[in-house]
């Protein structure tokens, strides 16, 4: 049973930063290609960060520069440091592997002042 457990979240101001982290069980970590995932009041879930079991990266636009993914394959641990940050950026963040349907319970960001 794969399990996900997102903490991290909080009240920022902006211009602020925060690093979230997810624990993943019942999964081959190491070899999983992880992703970050923010859903905002009234939005669609979209993906904000992902790596590969490799270390590669890939980060949409809107974050690019701002937002760094890593992972602790011996921790099974997925992290997302958020820097400079913007009200836009509220939203509850998800991780979730690859090719898995499960979602965790998510940590919520706030940006404002």
């Amino acid at each position: 049973q794969v399990q996900l457990v997102e903490s991290g979240g909080g009240l920022v101001q902006p211009g602020g930063s925060l690093r979230l982290s997810c624990a993943a069980s019942g999964i081959s970590f190491r070899v999983a290609t992880m992703a970050w995932y923010r859903q905002a009041p009234g939005k669609q879930r979209e993906v904000v960060a992902a790596i590969t079991a490799a270390g590669t990266t890939n980060y949409p636009d809107s974050v690019k520069g701002r937002f760094t993914i890593s992972r602790d394959n011996a921790k099974n641990t997925v992290y997302l440091q958020m820097n400079s940050l913007k009200s836009e950026d509220t939203a509850v963040y998800y991780c979730k592997p690859s090719g898995f349907p499960s979602w965790g319970q998510g940590t919520q960001v706030t940006v404002s002042s």
